[in-house]
């Protein structure tokens, strides 16, 4: 994983300016959120209460970003309470470690441990940034399914045309999912060089989405297929391509395939880009409570009442390795990060995540601010320490059998 491989594009492109009468319009915590907001443009140079406050507040802060409403049904499905799951650790102690937001742990679809941080609660949302990027991979599932995309080995530019005689004209969609298209692409965040930094400041061509206008520009670097490179700007073309095929906005295709049919507790909302599409890549605000069905739909294969969201054979493929990212023991797969025993994650910058162990029947679901920043290496490995003590604890049950 690149450094800052998980930070949105075109995010938070303009300073805070707040004025008066914008200020009465907010309720009481906004108001107060919003006194510690910060007034640069690149949130990885957030100070930590700055971020404390953003992440749980930026579809309620216009001057922030705007943000499209993904609505809910009107019965949640059930999360029933289980049995407390007993642990060899001190969790408040990892809480604080991690600077943990939520930690919902389901297990056979049980409520075995729920946890909250920093002021927030379940009732608050708290952005998902690239955790977006498994749900959209899961979108483009369903829109495979609808027969809105061929097939996965069509080309980019059958859906967006403009692509066409760019590097990614002999891309198919399946390597843009497996981030293995060939296409140059830097995400180094500290580099003002790096693409993300240029594309921010891209002037795109009249009548051109900005994202379509700059990707088209980049010069090919490997054949497609070929090599593996974490590139959230491909994740956001993902967007594009799926809402052309879909003609309907993300959010809205979101709420009709999973936010409705999966019971979800709470409406989310999803960033908007400059140009007025969903960051495809980023920015779902959603309860740390409907991160944790998210889990446990996939968990139970993209049913809902016996009717597949996706292709039947879809989460084999999109949860298992499809490239080499150079670690051992991992991969990466339709926009989720793999495991070679099985289980497989959503992941985030500053710690957000879900963890999915199908073998165990396991979901753990968690929102974070860490300390040391988007890519805290201490966090991440005790994150995955403790996600590993929580599989060794359900191996341990009394029937002596995982779940």
């Amino acid at each position: 994983m690149k450094k800052f491989g998980k930070v949105i594009l075109g995010l938070l492109v303009a300073a805070i300016v707040v004025g008066a009468g914008f200020w009465f319009t907010l309720d009481k915590e906004t108001r107060g959120l919003l006194a510690t907001l910060p007034t640069n443009r690149d949130l990885l140079f957030w100070s930590q209460p700055q971020r404390d406050a953003a992440f749980r507040a930026l579809d309620r802060l216009p001057v922030l970003a705007k943000a499209r409403v993904v609505p809910a049904g009107p019965t949640p499905s059930p999360l029933p309470t289980g049995e407390p799951l007993p642990l060899p650790v001190d969790v408040d102690a990892y809480m604080a470690g991690q600077r943990a937001a939520g930690l919902v742990i389901l297990h056979e679809g049980k409520v075995r441990l729920e946890r909250y941080g920093l002021g927030f609660d379940a009732a608050g949302r708290w952005t998902s940034f690239s955790v977006a990027k498994s749900i959209t991979s899961t979108l483009l599932g369903a829109a495979v399914r609808d027969g809105r995309i061929r097939s996965l080995d069509d080309k980019v530019s059958d859906y967006i045309p403009e692509m066409k005689g760019s590097a990614y004209d002999q891309v198919s969609v399946r390597q843009l999912l497996t981030m293995t298209s060939g296409v140059q692409w830097n995400e180094d965040y500290g580099n003002p060089e790096s693409d993300v930094a240029r594309f921010n400041n891209h002037k795109p061509e009249e009548g051109v989405d900005a994202l379509v206008s700059y990707m088209r520009r980049l010069p090919r670097a490997a054949p497609p297929g070929t090599r593996w490179n974490y590139s959230t700007g491909e994740t956001n073309l993902v967007g594009v391509l799926l809402a052309r095929a879909t003609g309907k906005p993300l959010a809205s295709y979101l709420s009709e395939k999973i936010w409705v049919p999966a019971g979800m507790e709470q409406q989310a909302t999803w960033i908007l880009a400059r140009t007025g599409q969903e960051i495809s890549g980023c920015c779902i605000q959603a309860a740390t409570r409907d991160y944790a069905r998210f889990g446990q739909l996939i968990l139970d294969g993209a049913r809902v009442n016996g009717k597949p969201i996706v292709p039947d054979d879809w989460l084999a493929q999109a949860t298992t390795r499809q490239a080499d990212i150079g670690k051992a023991g991992r991969g990466y797969g339709y926009q989720w990060w793999t495991y070679d025993d099985g289980s497989f994650a959503a992941q985030g910058i500053f710690g957000q995540g879900i963890f999915i162990d199908p073998k165990r029947k396991l979901v753990i679901a968690s929102n974070a601010n860490w300390a040391g920043g988007a890519s805290d290496a201490r966090a991440s490995a005790a994150r995955e320490a403790f996600y590993r003590t929580v599989q060794q604890a359900l191996d341990r049950a009394p029937t002596g059998k995982p779940g």
